[in-house]
């Protein structure tokens, strides 16, 4: 789009939606790009549903732990978040008022946009929420895949791939890989999505015990699992739902303190 279309575009709507992901491995049989392609599909699947803007992607997210594996990219946590303030900050200079940050990175991501979102809202006003393609469908999705393979590049990780971008796929290399940890409570690191049957804390691992814990295969779950029919609902879930809460903000009534360029 031009500046002269979002121009035209912020005489009717105040909404815009900020694909955040990462670059990290899935396996061997996905490519780096998996986070950064959740959050691209559910923002752009969203939008058409919603007739919202989508800016750019951002493919960097936090990912220390990633490093273990080579090609893997993270950037530190206030590095991330203060990206996230300035990209808000330049949205809400042109007139938007409500923005949507769109986790591709799971729970990973979260601590740092979460500051972000925060930071936004208390300094400008502005309605800044953050869904996490991994929880905003939550319920949905552990009737799809089979429970308790919802792990890093495991059934659900895979399945999306498999309907969105199967020639980026090569199911004859995908694997079952480990889940979770050993003793009283689930960690390295702490699950996605836990059942309420576990005990979890938080532990970020470091890349080299990231690196022991996952090798060889690199991933949580059983990729083997994957399909792109469950890939197709699974999509279709998170989409759905992040339209619901697109439209139920809407017409929200926000008052916004137009803040300085970031410089």
């Amino acid at each position: 789009m031009n500046w002269k279309a979002i121009r035209d575009y912020l005489s009717h709507s105040d909404i815009a939606l900020v694909p955040v992901g990462a670059t990290e491995q899935h396996g061997d049989h996905t490519p780096l790009m998996v986070d950064t392609g959740w959050a691209i599909a559910v923002a752009e699947g969203a939008a058409r549903e919603t007739n919202v803007l989508v800016t750019p992607p951002m493919h960097v997210g936090w990912s220390p732990h990633h490093l273990a594996y080579p090609g893997a990219l993270t950037l530190r946590p206030e590095t991330l978040t203060a990206m996230l303030v300035d990209v808000c900050e330049s949205l809400i200079y042109h007139g938007f008022k409500k923005i949507v940050l769109v986790n591709g990175n799971r729970i990973s991501n979260l601590p740092p946009m979460e500051i972000a979102a925060a930071k936004v809202r208390f300094s400008t006003g502005a309605y800044v929420s953050l869904i996490d393609v991994g929880l905003i469908a939550r319920q949905e999705v552990s009737r799809i895949c089979t429970v308790g393979e919802n792990g890093h590049g495991g059934d659900s990780e895979t399945s999306f791939m498999l309907h969105w971008k199967p020639e980026l796929v090569d199911m004859t290399r995908a694997v079952k890989g480990h889940s979770g940890g050993s003793g009283p409570f689930a960690t390295m690191p702490m699950p996605c999505e836990p059942p309420f049957d576990v005990n979890v804390l938080s532990v970020r691992p470091t890349a080299e015990e990231y690196g022991r814990a996952s090798a060889p295969e690199g991933i949580g779950g059983d990729a083997t699992l994957a399909t792109a029919e469950k890939g197709k609902l699974v999509l279709e879930a998170i989409v759905r739902n992040t339209a619901i809460h697109i439209n139920d903000i809407r017409g929200k009534t926000v008052s916004v303190r137009r803040p300085a360029i970031p410089i």
